[in-house]
């Protein structure tokens, strides 16, 4: 998209200059015109009867060429000082390329940053997927995340510039559900390093993981807290940001929680800074490895298979209704369980779970979705039996049959309702 824009720029300059040029021509032969008018006029005798005559046309004339040489040089002194007062604001306005640490946050010093960067780049405990542990002096804990490095070899400078504007939007962004940016780092040639706040308690695919192992209990309170402050993390970015930011990456790898089970989005609009989307999001994030791809196939929307030339706010949508179901069932979306319903052949179907939980629906055993660990009180059971039904619909194929991050979160946090 940035070459076309500097495509089109280039051609529309080469439109004015073209113009500019044939006004300075046409400037050279009036004044080649007057010259001639003044050096090479003959006039008449005084003694010939049309002398006075001769002359007065003569004289209007040579009041008539002023005139217009005098209008044509104003009209290309005020042009050409545009063009000058222009170019000038657009160097004034030009994002400079900035060097070293970028910092939003008033805790963090860049130098104790790019000093802590320099000597542990190769000695970072990592968090999970591309995610470090960096303390800083006084004892301040981060989290940092490595991006894998851009591919921005033809026009470097406006890419790196455009990173670093949509990094300064990322840093804008200020909600209990998301973690803001406290600082970013550039490291040469085309890396990028984002800080965040550090979260102790991990992820919610940690949770889910220690869950599964017994070593955890995730009552529906919790599950549906999650759940409610996830969908008013994404109705933010969908509906209050201007303009509106899709997350491309929601899975609970990239759902931190506290120590309260209130979760935090990562990674929100983190893939518009890459030229390709598609190489982003299969890459970027999570490293080059072929398995790690494979599972994050199953948070895809089938819009955005092959290449994510189709992703809007309801691919976004579709992510959550996967973390939905991983919530109400307990189980990854790869198990088993969810293998065969799809209607396609293979078990990389990503409409597996979808089409599970709609069979579930159509049968009336919406029972048997959930995990056999909140099955209890009768209350709570009616409460998620209608987010088996959310779930269900958030799953959809189709786009346009999946409700809005607007519509959800009234739908979650009235729940309790039904």
């Amino acid at each position: 998209m940035e070459n076309k824009y500097m495509t089109s720029g280039y051609i529309i300059f080469k439109f004015k200059f073209k113009y500019v040029f044939m006004l300075l021509f046409f400037y050279y032969f009036c004044c080649c015109c007057f010259v001639q008018c003044h050096g090479e006029t003959i006039s008449p005798s005084p003694n010939h009867p049309h002398h006075h005559q001769f002359h007065s046309v003569s004289n209007l004339q040579r009041v008539l060429l002023s005139i217009l040489l005098g209008t044509i040089t104003g009209f290309l002194c005020a042009l050409i000082c545009a063009c000058l007062i222009r170019c000038i604001f657009r160097y004034i306005k030009t994002t400079p390329i900035l060097k070293g640490p970028v910092v939003f946050s008033p805790q963090i010093s860049p130098k104790s940053l790019e000093s802590a960067l320099h000597l542990s780049n190769d000695h970072l405990q990592l968090l999970g997927g591309n995610y470090y542990i960096l303390t800083l002096e006084p004892q301040l804990t981060l989290a940092l995340k490595k991006l894998h490095p851009f591919q921005i070899h033809k026009h470097k400078k406006s890419v790196k510039r455009r990173v670093q504007r949509d990094l300064e939007i990322l840093a804008s962004l200020k909600h209990r559900h998301l973690m803001s940016l406290k600082a970013y780092v550039h490291q040469p040639p085309d890396r990028f390093c984002l800080v965040y706040d550090y979260v102790p308690t991990g992820s919610l695919e940690d949770a889910m993981n220690r869950m599964r192992g017994n070593e955890l209990q995730l009552g529906w309170d919790a599950r549906l807290r999650i759940a409610v402050g996830i969908i008013k993390g994404l109705q933010y970015l969908h509906f209050t940001c201007t303009p509106s930011i899709l997350h491309y990456n929601l899975k609970p790898s990239n759902v931190l929680l506290d120590a309260d089970y209130e979760p935090r989005l990562t990674d929100s609009g983190l893939a518009k800074l890459n030229v390709n989307v598609n190489v982003s999001v299969m890459n970027t994030f999570d490293g080059n490895g072929t398995s790690s791809r494979n599972h994050n196939c199953y948070y895809y929307a089938p819009e955005c298979s092959p290449n994510f030339s189709i992703y809007t706010e309801k691919s976004d949508i579709f992510s959550f209704g996967v973390i939905l179901g991983i919530l109400l069932t307990g189980k990854d979306p790869s198990d088993p369980l969810f293998r065969g319903s799809g209607s396609g052949s293979g078990s990389n179907s990503r409409g597996d779970m979808g089409m599970w939980f709609r069979q579930i629906v159509e049968a009336g055993d919406g029972r048997d979705a959930l995990d056999k660990s909140l099955l209890g009180e009768e209350m709570e059971e009616d409460e998620m039996l209608m987010a088996v039904r959310i779930a269900a619909v958030c799953l959809s194929d189709m786009p346009a049959d999946r409700p809005s991050s607007d519509e959800l979160v009234p739908m979650l946090t009235q729940l309790h309702s039904f």
